[in-house]
């Protein structure tokens, strides 16, 4: 039997999807902690602080608390202020994520000229004009980063664009690739999470509903990897696909399989 004492897991469409809980997830969760395995709940939703995820979750009789919860907008702040301390930053996103980096120590500016970094996130706002500012700040020379990589989130019964969207587009009109993607699956999103969770790859479990995020980090880290059915990812997508899950469950209410193995 393996021996764990971390778990990344991830939200929406692991246990909850939009404001619906998932059957059997908080026995899931009980289960990892009364198993001695620390959980780290990870959002690549750069739209929300963790206060928003302890109240989320215990809408649906999931106790956590804020330190247990890392997002990609978080993992965003700690890589600029680890490559890009005192840097003026142009923001694509949303209220949180600006608020963010000015807390972080980070100049936000409206001028698109006076930026050295573009963040790129999330906007159900963005428009044509912020495209164009977003456009003009590269052919400023800006560094290009963006939270997560996430086309489409799970909203409901339905899938909506995402941070990847709004990444793509500036990249396409921009004609150049970002300088960084954080959030899942990036190796600084990794890094950040076995460092909160104080863990070694060896002893983590990554527990989500995307290949191309959830597994993909895991894969990326050593970690081992548990995708459920719940979400987005599709038995096609599944056979179809070059990541390959260390184990395959209907949903998380199942986790206690994988430890009993």
């Amino acid at each position: 039997m393996a021996t764990y004492r971390g778990a990344i897991v991830d939200v929406d469409g692991t246990l909850v999807r939009g404001d619906n809980g998932l059957s059997g997830a908080a026995d899931a969760v009980r289960t990892l902690r009364e198993t001695g395995i620390d959980p780290l709940f990870f959002s690549n939703n750069p739209t929300q602080p963790p206060e928003h995820y302890v109240e989320r979750l215990a809408a649906h009789d999931i106790d956590i608390d804020a330190a247990e919860v890392l997002t990609s907008a978080l993992v965003t702040a700690e890589f600029l202020e680890d490559e890009h301390a005192g840097r003026d930053v142009f923001v694509v996103g949303e209220t949180y994520l600006r608020e963010l980096l000015e807390r972080r120590g980070f100049a936000v500016r409206d001028d698109p000229d006076d930026a050295d970094v573009l963040v790129a996130s999330i906007d159900r706002e963005f428009d044509y004009e912020t495209l164009t500012e977003a456009f003009w700040a590269l052919e400023n020379g800006a560094s290009f980063v963006g939270t997560d990589p996430d086309v489409t989130i799970p909203v409901h019964e339905r899938l909506v664009p995402g941070s990847g969207a709004i990444i793509n587009a500036i990249a396409g009109v921009a004609g150049r690739d970002p300088n960084h993607v954080l959030g899942k699956p990036s190796a600084d999103a990794g890094r950040a999470a076995l460092s909160h969770l104080d863990v070694s790859p060896e002893e983590c479990l990554v527990v989500g509903d995307r290949l191309d995020t959830d597994v993909a980090l895991g894969e990326r880290v050593g970690a081992t990897t548990v995708l459920v059915r719940s979400g987005v990812t599709t038995p096609g997508e599944l056979a179809e696909s070059d990541a390959t899950p260390d184990y395959v469950l209907d949903s998380v209410r199942e986790i206690g399989e994988v430890l009993a193995d």
